[in-house]
């Protein structure tokens, strides 16, 4: 991805429920809600655990190293802030805290993404103090 392309990421909708997440990526942390009853680990952020129904949850950080699960590659998408980055790599990835994450891979030629290629966060800015988090082909092994 360029520099160009990432200055037009699409921002999100930042919500009460979101609120801690963006605020983790903003300090370039990956935080992820646990709940405090049956301590279920999710991601997307949500009002309730979808496994108990409790509306109690904290936030805890995760390493932001993964594997690649499943992927496609995006080649066409008007959408403004995607269609100034196709092709891109529209990715779940499985982290090492064992939480499936939707996400993009960056800075990797589309056709070299495998399943179980070791990934690892980073975060790129969209403007506005928002920070999107990204990953990136691993250094080293999960």
């Amino acid at each position: 991805m360029t520099e160009s392309s990432r200055a037009n990421l699409p921002k999100p909708l930042i919500d009460e429920e979101s609120k801690g997440f963006w605020e983790a990526c903003e300090r370039e942390e990956l935080f992820v809600q646990q709940c405090a009853d049956c301590e279920l680990r999710r991601y997307y952020p949500r009002a309730l655990c979808p496994e108990c129904m409790s509306d109690e949850a904290r936030w805890v950080r995760c390493s932001g190293k993964g594997t690649v699960y499943t992927f496609t590659v995006v080649y066409q998408n008007q959408a403004p802030g995607f269609r100034e980055r196709l092709p891109y790599v529209l990715a779940y990835v499985e982290l090492a805290e064992g939480i499936r994450m939707l996400t993009n891979i960056d800075d990797c030629d589309p056709q070299d993404v495998r399943i179980g290629m070791s990934v690892e966060v980073v975060f790129r800015d969209a403007g506005d103090g928002i920070k999107i988090p990204l990953f990136v082909p691993s250094s080293s092994s999960t």
